[in-house]
C-alpha cells in the first residue's frame, strides 16, 4: 500500500512553516492517541504512527528538505548515503549552495555541519484555581524527538565501523577551485560525501535508519510552584527534543491555564468574593461562615453594614510565586431585599419605617420598593 503523502497526512501545505507544522501535529496526535480512541484501539494507533512518522520527516530540517526533493523514496535506508542520514550526499541545496561556491560561504557551511541544539517544545496545561494558589506535582505525557538507544546517536548498526572520510580526510570540508572569467576562486564547502561530519557510515542502525534520533512519548515529572497565574509559562531545561550532531537538547515549556472558579477572583496576590446578607443581618450585625482557599472562616459583620462593604481577611489570599507571605481575601457585602413578604411582616416593616419618621403615606411607592431602590 502506497504510502501518502506527508504534507496531507497533517493536513498542511508545503509552505507551511515550522509552528504550523507542530500546530497540526499537536492537534492530529491528541485526536488519534490510542488512549483516547477506545472504540476502534487498532485503527487508531495504525493513524497515530502515521501521523509519528510525518511529523518526524518535517519537523527535521534535513529531513524535510530530502522528502521535498525526492518524496519517499529519500525515506529508504538504502536511498544515497542511507536515507536521511546521509543528506549531504543529495548535492546542491538550492540557490545558497551555488551562491556558496562562487562567492564563499564555507562559515555557514561549518555551521550547519556542527551541533545543533534540539528544538523547544510546549505543553499546554489546564490547573484549578487551588492548584494554580497552592502548586501541584503531576506527570506529562511528550512525544518528542530523543537519542536513539540503539546507535547512541552515532547512526551506525552497533558493532559496524565508523571510517574516517576518504574525501575530506576527516575535516568535513573540502576545497574546490573554480576558473572563471574574473579569476581563479578556491571556495571551501561542506563534503558531500560525509555530510560535513568527517567519518562515512557502512551500515546504519536499524532502529532509527541512520537519523541518530527515534520518536517516543515520554513521562515527565512538573512541579508547578504555587502562585502561579494564567498564561504563566514554566521552563523545563533539556526536556525538549534531542539535538543533532551531538547538539544540546531544546527546553519543555508548559503553559499554565487557569480554570475559573465559581465563587472567587483573583487579582494579583488577592481573592475576592461575595456574600449576601439580608436586611436584618446588615441592620443588626451578625457572623457569618465565609468561604476561603483554607476552608470556612467566620467572619463578624458589625451593625449597621452598608451595600458594597468590603472586608479584609488578612493572610487568605495567594501565597506569593517564589517569595514570602500571602495576599489578602477580601469579602463584599451584597445585601438583598425579600421579594414576597406575608401580612405580618409587612406591617412588622411599617411600623419600622414609621419608628424612622418615614411618612408611608404620602409616598407613592411602597417601603419595601424604596429599599430596593436604595440598594440598586
Amino acid at each position: 500500500m502506497a504510502k501518502r503523502d506527508y504534507y496531507e497526512v497533517l493536513g498542511v501545505p508545503k509552505t507551511a512553516t515550522d509552528e504550523e507544522i507542530k500546530k497540526a501535529y499537536r492537534k492530529l496526535a491528541r485526536q488519534y492517541h490510542p488512549d483516547v480512541n477506545k472504540d476502534n484501539p487498532k485503527e487508531a494507533e495504525e493513524k497515530f504512527k502515521e501521523i509519528n512518522e510525518a511529523y518526524s520527516v518535517l519537523s527535521d530540517p534535513q529531513k524535510r528538505a530530502a522528502y521535498d526533493h525526492y518524496g519517499h523514496a529519500a525515506t529508504d535506508p538504502n536511498f544515497g548515503a542511507g536515507g536521511f542520514g546521509g543528506f549531504g550526499d543529495f548535492g546542491f541545496d538550492g540557490f545558497g549552495d551555488i551562491f556558496d561556491m562562487f562567492f564563499g560561504g564555507g562559515r555557514s557551511s561549518r555551521r550547519r555541519a556542527g551541533p545543533q541544539r534540539g528544538n523547544d517544545l510546549r505543553y499546554d496545561m489546564e490547573i484549578s484555581f487551588e492548584e494554580a494558589a497552592f502548586g501541584k506535582e503531576t506527570t506529562v505525557e511528550i512525544p518528542r524527538t530523543e537519542v536513539c538507544p540503539t546507535c547512541n546517536g552515532n547512526r551506525a548498526k552497533p558493532g559496524t565501523p565508523i571510517k574516517t572520510c576518504s574525501n575530506c580526510n576527516g575535516t568535513g570540508q573540502v576545497q574546490i577551485t573554480q576558473n572563471t572569467a574574473f579569476g581563479r576562486f578556491v571556495n571551501v564547502r561542506t563534503c558531500e560525501k560525509c555530510g560535513g561530519e568527517g567519518k562515512t557510515i557502512e551500515t546504519f542502525c536499524p532502529e532509527c535508519g541512520g537519523s541518530g534520533r527515534v520518536r517516543r512519548n515520554r513521562k515527565i515529572d512538573i512541579k508547578i510552584p504555587a502562585g502561579m497565574e494564567s498564561g504563566s509559562r514554566l521552563r523545563v531545561a533539556g526536556e525538549g527534543e534531542a539535538g543533532i550532531r551531538g547538539g544540546s537538547p531544546g527546553d519543555l515549556y508548559i503553559y499554565i491555564y487557569v480554570k475559573p472558579h465559581p465563587k472567587f477572583e483573583r487579582k494579583g496576590y488577592d481573592v475576592y468574593s461575595e456574600i449576601k446578607l439580608s436586611i436584618t443581618q446588615a441592620a443588626l450585625g451578625t457572623t457569618v461562615s465565609v468561604d476561603t482557599l483554607d476552608g470556612k472562616v467566620e467572619l463578624r459583620i458589625p451593625e449597621g453594614t452598608q451595600h458594597g462593604t468590603s472586608f479584609r481577611i488578612k493572610g487568605r489570599g495567594i501565597p506569593q510565586l517564589r517569595g514570602h507571605g500571602r495576599g489578602d481575601h477580601f469579602v463584599k457585602v451584597r445585601i438583598v431585599v425579600p421579594t414576597k413578604l406575608t401580612g405580618e411582616q409587612r406591617e412588622l416593616l411599617k411600623k419600622l419605617a414609621l419608628s424612622f419618621g418615614e411618612d408611608l403615606s404620602a409616598d407613592e411607592k411602597g417601603f419595601i420598593s424604596k429599599v430596593k431602590d436604595a440598594f440598586k
